[in-house]
């Protein structure tokens, strides 16, 4: 499947939904149940392959991965790449076509600092990260101001010039990760409409109803699934330590 079918699934308003798979078999189980696309989380997946997230997990597993899990499906993929695992534009486009990936998130972290990269750093890597890549590749350019922040809507304008600066370079969506505030997600959206957004469901924040009435084109889950089937299997184990078969 084509980058071209990926990208016409971004609408405002009736938002592509993303439950974030991190293997082949939980991609397979996502395709199964009628989703269009299977998008990874890269904490799912580096967790799976022994590893914290942030870029803790060697490049060539987490592409391996990616591979593992584009071949499994029929669907188109997309991969969370952090912050492209110190690889240029070049680099980066050329492996995630390897592993059979559409798409890719991208964050403005710098991992190597732990800090968030300048507008035009970023904005730059987009630009470079398209030209390879040309139309093969949707590019979902994450936002990380709202992480750890303490009043959102003190960051919302450095968070509106990067989005505007990353649609600008090529990017097809932006992602303020963590934005919590339907107010203040609400004001992101129209400012930089009518490039899509992407948002995360989180517990006190807007459902997906919600979500969808803000006008955000793409819904995410990230880590969410896998947490559920981690709890889930938490409390399969400890009723085996207290004599109980798993039902």
């Amino acid at each position: 499947m084509t980058a071209a079918r990926l990208r016409e699934l971004h609408v405002a308003g009736t938002p592509l939904l993303l439950p974030n798979a991190w293997d082949a078999g939980s991609a397979r189980l996502v395709e199964a149940a009628g989703f269009p696309v299977v998008a990874t989380s890269s904490f799912a997946v580096a967790e799976v392959l022994g590893y914290d997230d942030g870029e803790a997990a060697p490049a060539d597993e987490m592409f391996a991965a990616a591979s593992r899990i584009a071949r499994a499906v029929s669907v188109p993929v997309t991969v969370d790449v952090e912050g492209g695992y110190g690889l240029d534009g070049t680099e980066l486009a050329a492996r995630l076509a390897e592993a059979g990936a559409v798409g890719c998130n991208y964050e403005d972290t710098d991992h190597a600092s732990g800090g968030v990269r300048s507008l035009a750093a970023q904005a730059e890597r987009i630009a470079e990260l398209r030209e390879a890549a040309g139309d093969a590749l949707v590019i979902n350019a994450r936002v990380d101001v709202f992480l750890g922040a303490s009043d959102e809507r003190a960051v919302l304008d450095d968070a509106i010039s990067r989005a505007k600066a990353y649609l600008e370079a090529g990017a097809d969506c932006v992602y303020p990760i963590l934005l919590k505030s339907p107010d203040v997600l609400g004001d992101f959206v129209r400012a930089v409409a009518p490039g899509a957004v992407n948002a995360l469901p989180m517990p006190g924040g807007p459902d997906l109803s919600a979500l969808t009435g803000l006008g955000v084109a793409r819904i995410s889950l990230g880590t969410g699934l896998w947490k559920s089937v981690r709890a889930d299997l938490r409390a399969k184990l400890a009723g085996l330590t207290a004599g109980k078969l798993p039902h």
